[in-house]
């Protein structure tokens, strides 16, 4: 019975990575990106900036939700857990965009606020970007690279190594860690 009944653990196991990703979703990026840009401008533009940087501003927010997206399912799918802290991956996610760079999610999130402050023509969006890109690399620094290293060990080391963290590679990894 045993093996009829593990079945259904991957499946669940997948569903609960994917409920719990699509929840950090909304709570972290979805606050930082767009509650806190809303109550900094009420979504108003300021002094318009011209027509092509506009453009390029929703180009960049749509880029950066695109690779939002996509590094929330890389974890929910491929490493079965969520970017949450306290519902980690069972396993170190190295495919896909974290073939490129390590901090993907980080660096989608700054995009859409910077995105947001080209759109609207609101410089108080590239101040706030930046300070949450202080604030983003003091975690990652002071708690992430820590903890990662601890519970993956010398596979996170090795990718460590291999990917950078912050500047994507114009080609993936060639060898990421099994």
């Amino acid at each position: 019975m045993a093996g009829k009944d593990s079945g259904w653990v991957e499946p669940m196991r997948k569903m609960a990575a994917v409920a719990g990703s699509v929840v950090f979703l909304v709570l972290a990026p979805g606050v930082v990106a767009g509650l806190v840009p809303w109550w900094l401008t009420g979504w108003r533009t300021g002094s318009p900036w011209p027509v092509p940087v506009q453009v390029a501003g929703a180009a960049v927010i749509a880029a950066g939700a695109a690779v939002l997206l996509s590094a929330f399912a890389q974890f929910a799918v491929g490493g079965r857990g969520t970017p949450a802290p306290v519902a980690p991956t069972e396993q170190l996610v190295v495919r896909g965009l974290y073939r490129y760079v390590r901090n993907p999610m980080y660096l989608a999130v700054l995009a859409v606020i910077a995105g947001q402050a080209l759109l609207l023509g609101r410089p108080v969006l590239l101040a706030y970007g930046a300070a949450v890109a202080g604030a983003f690399f003091a975690f990652v620094r002071g708690y992430e690279q820590p903890a990662l290293a601890r519970r993956y060990g010398a596979q996170y080391e090795a990718y460590r190594r291999a990917v950078p963290g912050w500047w994507p590679r114009l080609r993936p990894a060639h060898r990421t860690p099994p």
